[in-house]
């Protein structure tokens, strides 16, 4: 099962920090209050990398183009939230609500969004290459000209989902429900989709070179 949260190592560090310094009689500086307000200051262009999220409510905040590298959204509910442009990447979206959310070439390379639920998200163009999908509900998004590369994908729901002239080669796509997807000229070489159900999906022009269908269901398919 996927962790909920980040590795918060970090703290453990900044806790064995305060106190040596405790012990020494040394004074500690806090950090600037503008620093602090960084992680609450949300619109355009927001520069939120690193920040924790967790569980926040950003339902239908404008994130357009912010800077949200590796920050923790892990649980968050960002219910038609406009990340047109925003970078995500290595952020942290295990569980997020992202229904509806628009993620018009998003960068989320590397990203961790297992268990997200993205029904009716908008991904069309997005990057997320290398990032973690697996248990992810895509159920009807638009996936349109994405780059999933090596994504993971296993278990995926992208039920009804567009994909079309998406980049999914090398993707990791085992056991994930396709169900009446849309792959027309999607590339899907060397993708792996053991167990994959393709039952009634649109395959015209797909490229499956070298991809493992073993035990894919196929049937009703268009190619």
């Amino acid at each position: 099962h996927p962790s909920r949260r980040r590795p918060r190592h970090w703290m453990l560090a900044t806790a064995l920090a305060t106190a040596a310094l405790a012990t020494t009689g040394a004074t500690i500086t806090a950090a600037p209050a503008a620093a602090a307000d960084r992680c609450r200051a949300f619109g355009p262009n927001a520069d939120l990398h690193d920040c924790d999220l967790y569980k926040a409510n950003l339902v239908g905040v404008n994130l357009t183009d912010a800077n949200l590298t590796r920050a923790d959204l892990s649980g968050a509910n960002l219910t038609g939230a406009n990340l047109t442009g925003a970078n995500l990447t290595r952020a942290y979206l295990i569980d997020a609500n992202l229904t509806r959310a628009n993620l018009i070439r998003a960068k989320l390379s590397f990203a961790d969004l297992s268990g997200a639920n993205l029904i009716d998200a908008n991904l069309t163009r997005a990057d997320l290459t290398d990032a973690k999908l697996s248990f992810a509900d895509l159920t009807n998004a638009d996936l349109t000209e994405v780059h999933l590369n090596r994504a993971g994908l296993v278990d995926a729901n992208l039920t009804g989902a567009v994909l079309r002239r998406a980049d999914a080669s090398f993707a990791r796509l085992s056991e994930a429900n396709l169900l009446t997807a849309n792959l027309t000229d999607a590339n899907l070489t060397n993708a792996k989709l053991t167990n994959a159900k393709l039952t009634d999906a649109y395959l015209e022009r797909a490229e499956f070179a070298r991809a493992d269908l073993e035990n894919a269901k196929l049937t009703g398919a268009y190619a």
